[in-house]
């Protein structure tokens, strides 16, 4: 089963993720001072969790995380992208990125939706390639 998982960025200045889902009959958060540290601390709690019901003899269906990120989490936990060569493949104004990914200003939708693309196809060029 598929299960989302939203992290981002709090005002506190760590990140939290949790399940996006409302169709399984559990939780799960996360919380760290890195985006990768509150992944790390969410997939723990489900591995936690699989082992409490197994102790009691349930089943917890086996998950697969698909992981959305808000842009200050995204640029944490992806931090070996380039914002400025990003953002000149995407289109949009480095600055107005790097606004964005310190939490200074916030994307517009149709900024968003710019990233998404470029980053999208970034990954099929990577899936791809061959060395």
């Amino acid at each position: 089963m598929k299960a989302t998982v939203i992290i981002e960025k709090a005002s506190d200045g760590f990140f939290s993720c949790y399940m996006e889902d409302d169709h399984f009959d559990f939780g799960l958060i996360g919380h760290g001072e890195t985006a990768e540290a509150a992944k790390a601390d969410l997939i723990t709690a489900y591995e936690s969790l699989v082992k409490m019901y197994a102790e009691e003899g349930k089943a917890l269906p086996w998950l697969q995380f698909e992981f959305k990120y808000d842009l200050q989490a995204f640029f944490d936990y992806f931090n070996i992208i380039n914002v400025t060569q990003l953002a000149e493949k995407a289109g949009i104004n480095a600055s107005q990125l790097r606004q964005y990914k310190s939490g200074l200003s916030r994307a517009s939708q149709k900024q968003y939706e710019k990233l998404r693309i470029c980053i999208k196809e970034i990954g099929y060029e990577l899936v791809s390639a061959q060395l």
